[in-house]
């Protein structure tokens, strides 16, 4: 069974919560997914709801690809359909093209931080979707060799109810 860990981490003076992912191709999604759970006030999913979630985020994710074809064909190596096509699988990995494709689907900012020994924590890399606002982001953290976990910051409020699925 594949376990999850938390660990606290820092950017400047923000403590954040890092929640491990598992590492079996999804973790991109799965990471986001989780952070979406959260800032819409819902509990944190279990391993097995955040993988329906990553899944069925994966899949819009590829048909946003198709619907935004003209603006995204120039950035995708290689043949696109046929990258559109692989990222539909469940265990490829998702990148930059599916953290800005994923910020459109769900209609949220997403941050992507990563340690920085320099800096004695995290800094931000990347932020997609600063259209829907750029206050409470979904923030993942990259490991640097394809793995993503999800981060937040502590003490917020999260209704416990029943989780219902995010995506529309």
């Amino acid at each position: 069974m594949i376990g999850v860990h938390q660990t606290s981490v820092y950017e400047h003076t923000w403590q954040m919560d890092q929640t491990g992912i598992p590492g079996d191709g999804r973790c991109l999604f799965r990471a986001v997914a989780h952070g979406a759970c959260l800032r819409a006030g819902k509990p944190a999913p279990s391993v097995s709801i955040q993988r329906e979630l990553a899944d069925d985020l994966r899949a819009k994710v590829a048909d946003e690809f198709i619907k935004r074809r003209e603006e995204t064909e120039w950035f995708i190596e290689g043949d696109f359909d046929l990258y559109v096509s692989q990222i539909r699988k469940p265990h490829v990995w998702g990148g930059e093209p599916e953290l800005l494709m994923a910020s459109h689907v769900l209609r949220m900012p997403i941050t992507v931080y990563i340690h920085d020994k320099d800096a004695g924590g995290l800094i931000s890399i990347a932020e997609y979707g600063q259209e829907y606002g750029k206050e409470k982001p979904i923030r993942v953290l990259y490991h640097g060799f394809g793995h993503y976990d999800a981060l937040q910051i502590p003490g917020r409020k999260v209704k416990k109810r029943v989780l219902s699925v995010f995506l529309t």
